[in-house]
C-alpha cells in the first residue's frame, strides 16, 4: 500500500502538472503531490564511507567463515564487511540491488574468544532469514521511507522573530507587527507540513504492530540458529553481552578522551593497540561481574516485552536455557583466527584512527 501511495502521489502529481498548465491550482496541487512522493521515495542505503571496507580479495579467511555461516543459515552471502566501532554485529543494505553488509564491531571482536564471534555473527545472519518481514525488500523499504517522511515533515519549534525585535529601535512597533504575521504564517505552514509528517509516522507504527509477530519468530529462529552454530552456551552469552554495549561504549568513549589527553595528536601505534586491550579488558570484567550479580540476584519474573515490541532478552535466554542443548558445529580455531585478525590489522588502524577523531555515538 505504502508503494502504491507513492506512485500514485507521483503519477498524479506529473499529471496535474503537465494536464493543468494553463490552470493555477492544478500544477500547485501537482508540485505538492511531488512533494510527498518525493519524500515518500524508496531510498537505497549506503556504505559508510568513513569506516574501512573489505571484499572477499581483502580479508578470504574472514569472509570464508561468513560465507559458511551463511550456507549454513540458507541466507545470501554478504557482499562486503565492515569494521565499526560498537559493541555489535549488524548487517545492513545498499544500493538499489540491495546488498549485504557485515558491520563487525571491533570491540565485540576483540573482547570475545574464538566461540563467541560464531555466535553474534549467527545472530546477525539469522536475522535475514525470510520470515523476519522487516529486513525483506517490500517491507523494510516501505518502513525505511515512511520514517524519513516523518523525519523530514516534523516541524521543529519555529522561533519567535516577534521577540527579537529590539523596543528602542527605529519604527519598533511596525518591525514587531510584521515579525508577528510571519510567525502566524509559519506556524500555519508548519501544521501544513505536520500532518502528512503524523500520517507517515503512524503508517510506520501500524506496519510495525502487523510485522511484530512475524519479527518475534524470526528473534527466535536467529536464536536457535546461533545454538546450532555455536552451541547453546556461546548463544546465551553473546544474549548476555548485548545488555553491555552501552556500557562498553561509554568506556570507548572515555578511553578516547584519555589517550588524547595523554598523547595528543601524535597517538603511536602502541597506544593504539593498548587501546583495544582496554577495551577487552574492560568488556571481560563486565563479564565478570554480570556473573556475579545473576548468582546473587533473587528469582523473580523475566521481562517479556524488549525495545520495539520484541522478546526481551532474559526470555530469549530463558527460553535457550529451557530447550535441548546443542553442540558447536561452526568452530573457530585459534590459527584461523589470527589469520582474521592479520587480516583485519590495516583496517583496524584506520578505525582506530577515526575513533580517536571522533569517538564512538552513544547509544540511548
Amino acid at each position: 500500500m505504502v508503494h502504491l501511495v507513492t506512485a500514485g502521489l507521483f503519477i498524479g502529481g506529473v499529471l496535474l502538472i503537465v494536464l493543468g498548465l494553463r490552470t493555477v491550482v492544478q500544477p500547485v496541487l501537482g508540485a505538492l503531490m511531488l512533494g510527498v512522493a518525493l519524500s515518500l521515495r524508496p531510498r537505497p542505503g549506503r556504505l559508510d564511507a568513513e569506516l574501512p571496507t573489505l571484499r572477499h580479495a581483502d580479508a578470504p579467511v574472514l569472509f570464508a567463515l561468513v560465507d559458511r555461516m551463511a550456507d549454513a543459515a540458507g541466507v545470501r552471502r554478504v557482499d562486503a564487511i565492515q569494521l565499526g566501532p560498537e559493541f555489535s554485529v549488524t548487517v545492513t543494505h545498499y544500493g538499489i540491488r540491495r546488498k549485504r553488509c557485515l558491520v563487525l564491531g571491533l570491540p565485540l571482536w576483540t573482547a570475545h574468544p574464538t566461540g563467541k564471534p560464531i555466535a553474534a555473527l549467527a545472530h546477525a545472519l539469522g536475522s535475514l532469514s525470510g520470515r523476519d518481514l522487516r529486513s525483506s525488500a517490500f517491507v523494510g523499504v516501505a518502513l525505511e521511507s515512511l520514517e524519513a517522511m516523518a523525519r523530514t515533515m516534523r516541524a521543529g519549534d519555529s522561533a519567535d522573530a516577534s521577540s527579537s525585535v529590539d523596543v528602542y529601535s527605529w519604527r519598533a512597533d511596525d518591525v514587531a507587527g510584521a515579525a508577528s504575521r510571519f510567525d502566524a504564517r509559519t506556524r500555519k505552514g508548519a501544521w501544513l507540513v505536520r500532518i502528512p509528517g503524523a500520517a507517515a509516522a503512524w503508517t510506520a507504527r501500524l506496519l510495525l504492530w502487523l510485522t511484530e509477530p512475524a519479527a518475534r519468530r524470526a528473534q527466535f529462529d536467529a536464536d536457535d540458529l546461533a545454538a546450532r552454530m555455536a552451541s547453546t552456551e556461546a548463544a546465551i552469552d553473546a544474549l548476555q553481552d548485548r545488555r553491555s554495549a552501552r556500557a562498553v561504549g561509554i568506556e570507548v568513549h572515555r578511553l578516547v578522551i584519555a589517550t588524547r589527553t595523554l598523547t595528543g595528536d601524535r597517538s603511536t601505534s602502541a597506544a593504539q593497540e593498548e587501546f583495544w586491550d582496554k577495551v577487552a579488558r574492560y568488556s571481560e570484567s563486565l563479564r565478570a561481574q554480570r556473573a556475579g550479580d545473576e548468582a546473587t540476584e533473587p528469582e523473580g519474573g523475566v521481562t517479556v516485552v524488549g525495545a520495539a515490541g520484541l522478546p526481551s532478552e532474559p526470555l530469549r535466554i530463558a527460553r535457550l536455557a529451557r530447550v535441548p542443548r546443542h553442540s558447536a558445529a561452526i568452530t573457530l580455531d585459534e590459527l584461523d583466527r589470527d589469520r582474521i585478525d592479520d587480516e583485519l590489522r590495516l583496517p583496524r588502524q584506520v578505525l582506530t584512527r577515526k575513533v580517536m577523531r571522533d569517538g564512538v555515538p552513544l547509544t540511548p
